[in-house]
């Protein structure tokens, strides 16, 4: 089954002046009780941060942080000791586990654009712990590009205490992509830009799927397109 969720549905947040946030599960101040949760993906923000400005220092505990940096630069700061930059492309992995406090701003004249995903751990009481890598995935063409992931059979990509993975995809026009799964896993996909039909059907700009039961997903791109697939558990039990 493939459920699919139109742009117009995601949560606009706007709380402070720099900050324009869409929310694509509950947080914050929206909440709905039949969007919860993915399997273990939990938050999916796509969040534009304006220039001289940012998260300063806040708290996190038992969630395996994401970030996917689209455009700008975000400045890292942790009670680990990390002080990083985070340049478009890149890709950032936090275990927030067992508690840590962070910061996330944008200390340069231009736009910030950022995707943050948040996933339940598989086990609590880890350790936390930090990772960073170049991807380069904003380049790559016609082909899903491991970023993130909890499938050790993966190599090359920013490990995460989830059994998921993330994937990014640039895709031309007419080119085609198939992604295939099994009975327990779940598939999710938020496009960024363009038009892809998915499994026959139409998502344009930020619009969503979410597929159970879907073992062979089938992606066509009807104009230029990137767009993100996360491969996710259906069971809790495989978190």
């Amino acid at each position: 089954m493939l459920k699919y969720i139109p742009a117009t549905d995601r949560h606009h947040a706007a709380p402070v002046s720099w900050l324009s946030s869409y929310f694509l599960f509950s947080f914050a101040d929206y909440y709905d009780p039949n969007n919860i949760h993915f399997g273990p993906l939990r938050v999916f923000n796509d969040d534009s941060i304006a220039p001289n400005s940012g998260f300063p220092q806040h708290p996190h505990s038992e969630m395996e942080i994401v970030t996917l940096v689209l455009d700008g630069e975000v400045t890292h700061e942790d009670t680990m000791g990390n002080q990083t930059t985070i340049p478009k492309g890149e890709v950032q992995r936090m275990t927030a586990g067992t508690g840590l406090a962070h910061g996330e701003l944008n200390r340069t004249d231009k736009p910030l654009h950022i995707y943050q995903l948040w996933f339940l751990p598989n086990q609590k009481g880890l350790a936390p712990s930090y990772e960073q890598k170049d991807i380069d995935f904003l380049d790559t063409k016609n082909e899903l590009v491991p970023l993130v992931s909890g499938q050790k059979v993966l190599e090359d990509v920013v490990y995460m205490n989830s059994n998921s993975t993330i994937y990014w995809a640039n895709l031309r026009e007419d080119k085609e992509i198939e992604f295939r799964t099994f009975p327990i896993r779940n598939t999710f996909i938020y496009v960024k830009e363009g038009t892809i039909y998915v499994n026959g059907t139409e998502l344009g700009p930020n619009d969503q799927a979410r597929m159970t039961d879907e073992h062979v997903v089938q992606i066509r791109a009807k104009k230029d397109a990137q767009f993100i697939l996360i491969d996710l558990p259906a069971s809790e039990a495989n978190y």
